[in-house]
């Protein structure tokens, strides 16, 4: 429990949370909440998307956390500081390579045609004879246990959100701070942070994507990284 708590709760948590801020704007997955949420209720993609979120956080944390068990602490710091690196000289690259509206929209279209794709394969689904009384009943029965938990928009949102995060950069990032910093910290600024883009995303995603500049979030997003890198490597070297 001390190795889990180690280091300073308040530090990771505001890396986490800052993070994430700069990161998930006008990324795929706020955009898949905001277009979910033109059609849908805005609570119910809120929560399938915030709560996919929050667990793709924890289980990242929780693989930083344990990749020092696995690894010396000393080459977990290299390689945390090698992914800050990375993603932070990406960021800057992609700043002044690629421009802006371009970018903006692709992922929204990008988003847009995951969410059409999950909508007529939903009813597809639907459509589908099934095969033999037996498999058809069991089908229709864990479908309705889900539908009673939980609401289809709900579930379209927590399964698209959370497979749009699988890999991605702030996942991985996540995994790198939980390597070098408090992983309760982290993972609580990084469900915070989400929590508060995805909010955006719903309540106007795309608007608030077209005022706060994707470009200045790009570099300070990128800046951070490298920040984050120079101490994970310096505490790697003289821990």
């Amino acid at each position: 429990m001390t190795t889990f708590l180690a280091g300073g709760l308040a530090t990771g948590f505001l890396k986490s949370w800052g993070m994430i801020l700069v990161s998930e704007i006008g990324d795929k997955t706020f955009f898949i909440a905001a277009v979910m949420a033109m059609k849908n209720s805005r609570q119910s993609v809120f929560g399938g998307a915030a709560g996919a979120l929050a667990a793709m956080t924890v289980l990242s944390a929780l693989m930083g956390w344990a990749a020092p068990t696995l690894i010396s602490k000393q080459y977990t710091q290299y390689g945390a500081a090698l992914l800050f690196f990375i993603f932070g000289f990406k960021m800057l690259y992609e700043v002044f390579t690629i421009a802006e509206k371009g970018n903006e929209a692709s992922e929204w279209d990008e988003a847009e045609k995951d969410v059409k794709a999950a909508e007529a394969a939903k009813a597809q689904s639907g459509n589908k004879p099934t095969n033999g009384r037996i498999n058809g009943s069991s089908e229709r029965r864990q479908q309705d246990i889900l539908c009673q938990l939980f609401s289809p928009v709900f579930l379209e949102a927590f399964v698209l959100t959370f497979c749009a995060e699988w890999g991605d950069r702030s996942q991985i990032a996540t995994i790198g701070l939980a390597a070098s910093a408090n992983v309760v910290g982290v993972s609580l600024g990084g469900i915070l942070g989400h929590c508060m883009c995805t909010g955006g995303a719903v309540l106007g995603g795309r608007q608030l994507a077209a005022y706060v500049a994707e470009q200045t979030l790009a570099v300070i997003g990128g800046v951070l990284f490298l920040v984050f890198g120079v101490q994970a490597l310096y505490e790697g070297l003289y821990s």
